[in-house]
């Protein structure tokens, strides 16, 4: 699945994720900008609820942000579930503040049948800086 039909999947389970009044909801200001074929681009502004006590992005925002929009990107190959998370690794190479503008990238390395192996970056939109490095391993075989 590429182009439109991506980004459409991806908004409507951005849409479906977030209308709860569970902790998805922490979710609402991510916006899809681009999507298929195993992969998955997103945006969002940093805000206050994001934050630290020291004023910077949360690493466990972070974290969430990189578990769901690597989700996402395994969702747009033909016939994926969403699986299970086996590991989440992520390196933190530069903070982010509020008002900040932050784009994250994410994509299918290989998804087998049992194992869906996902990268992602977070970048600063104003300079392309490198904030974070993840790599994230699901579970998507059949129980």
């Amino acid at each position: 699945m590429s182009g439109k039909k991506g980004l459409d999947l991806l908004r409507s389970i951005a849409t479906m994720m977030t209308k709860t009044n569970g902790y998805d909801r922490c979710l609402q200001q991510l916006v899809m900008v681009s999507g298929g074929d195993g992969r998955c681009t997103a945006e969002f502004k940093v805000q206050e609820e994001h934050l630290n006590r020291a004023g910077g992005l949360h690493g466990g925002y972070t974290a969430t942000i990189v578990d769901v929009v690597t989700t996402y990107a395994l969702m747009t190959k033909e016939n994926a579930t969403p699986g299970v998370s086996v590991d989440i690794h992520v390196s933190y190479l530069k903070g982010a503040r509020e008002g900040d503008e932050v784009i994250i990238d994410a994509n299918t390395v290989r998804a087998g049948r049992n194992l869906a192996f996902l990268e992602c970056e977070l970048r600063h939109k104003k300079d392309n800086s490198i904030i974070a490095k993840a790599s994230h391993t699901k579970y998507i075989g059949s129980s």
